[in-house]
């Protein structure tokens, strides 16, 4: 019996599990695994998952709710990275392929629950299921190369352009991020956020 056959929504769970990005391909046997290895925790608004410069690392699922990955700078100015939210993930496997400290930190920016596991664990799995390590890997460089895009958007757009492009592609996160996490993923003002909301109000329709 695995920690999930004891949880109370356990269905509920499962099924979640079985919509993630990455093991909705999972055969129900890997899947049964995978149970073994995991544990599920419900998080508070604002509670730490991983700070930035710790080598103790996990992998999370996000079942439902938002995280957040930051870095922080010298002078503790934090620029957020990305949100996760239903169906993502989040890791710092980069950091513990390469055997380094994590680079950022995660953190949730509401009440969120996640399936966890300790990422020692994590690619010991992975490198059993080669089919599963490939997707995982591919979804690891899409997340890479978004957060290359995010910064480069910092730099070259505008406030109207940022928040055109927010739009663009991310316009299902809108509603559900609040005002004053998106204007500093955004590096705006909650003020000028809503101000440009209310300006390009048909683009959030």
């Amino acid at each position: 019996m695995t920690i999930l056959d004891k949880h109370p929504e356990k269905n509920l769970i499962r099924l979640q599990l079985s919509q993630n990005v990455v093991l909705r391909n999972l055969d129900l046997g890997s899947m049964q695994e995978l149970e073994s290895c995991l544990e599920i925790s419900d998080l508070k608004k604002s509670e730490i998952l991983l700070r930035q410069g710790n080598f103790q690392m996990e992998q999370y699922f996000v079942l439902d709710g938002i995280l957040k990955r930051i870095v922080t700078n010298a002078d503790a100015k934090e620029m957020i990275l990305r949100f996760a939210v239903e169906k993502d993930i989040e890791t710092s496997y980069a950091a513990w392929r390469l055997q380094r400290a994590a680079p950022y930190s995660i953190a949730s920016v509401t009440k969120a629950r996640i399936a966890r596991m300790p990422l020692k664990k994590w690619v010991e799995f992975l490198d059993q299921h080669r089919v599963l390590k490939e997707s995982f890997e591919f979804e690891v460089m899409r997340l890479m190369s978004e957060i290359m895009a995010h910064t480069i958007t910092l730099h070259m757009l505008d406030a109207p352009g940022r928040v055109e492009r927010f739009l663009r592609k991310y316009n299902y996160l809108f509603d559900l991020l609040p005002m004053k996490e998106l204007a500093a993923y955004l590096n705006l003002s909650p003020e000028t956020l809503s101000r440009l909301k209310s300006k390009h109000k048909e683009l959030f329709n």
